[in-house]
């Protein structure tokens, strides 16, 4: 999936681009066992969306991808806490981990409603997770069709790089990957 020539043109690519591993078959984006008109429905899309900064870009992408399938779109959003969130026993403080959650949803939910009005069609469940975004995404495309990342421009003494999230996603995730640039 991720060789040295696609990782660069992820890393440069003002387009989005889906990179899909080798050996995939089209079946594989399909439930299994569960018939609808004749035809197996898709498996959600999952979106990896920064509750931080929603991108309308990234949105817009994943509703679309969604949609053409027939297929659900599940949000995972979050965010990875400071150490100073953590007891001494490196356990995360349960009131504060609400509050982050709670927050983490507010944002995201605003940033859906107007993508949730333009494409009614399109089933959202919003899955809120605390800890590294990569390792929840990587777990969530064993049940998806496609997964859908933002990449924000980066720039590196060596030339231009992915992030953290996108690396995690392209060397781990089982299903295809769609990589959306965005400002």
């Amino acid at each position: 999936l991720v060789g040295s020539v696609a990782r660069a043109v992820v890393a440069v690519s003002r387009r989005p681009v889906v990179l899909v591993r080798s050996g995939l078959r089209p079946e594989d984006e399909h439930r299994r066992g569960a018939f609808r008109s004749g035809a197996t429905p898709f498996r959600d899309v999952v979106l990896g969306l920064n509750s931080g900064a929603p991108c309308d870009t990234v949105l817009e992408f994943a509703f679309n991808a969604a949609s053409r399938r027939a297929a659900g779109l599940r949000v995972v959003h979050g965010r990875h806490p400071e150490l100073p969130y953590y007891d001494n026993g490196g356990h995360l403080n349960a009131e504060l981990h609400d509050e982050l959650v709670g927050e983490a949803h507010r944002v995201v939910s605003e940033a859906l409603e107007p993508w949730r009005d333009k494409y009614a069609g399109v089933e959202v469940t919003e899955q809120a997770v605390i800890g590294k975004a990569g390792s929840h995404l990587v777990g969530a495309s064993r049940d998806a069709s496609l997964v859908v990342v933002g990449r924000r421009p980066r720039r590196t003494p060596a030339g231009a790089a992915i992030g953290p999230v996108v690396d995690a996603v392209l060397r781990h995730a089982t299903a295809p990957v769609a990589v959306v640039p965005h400002d």
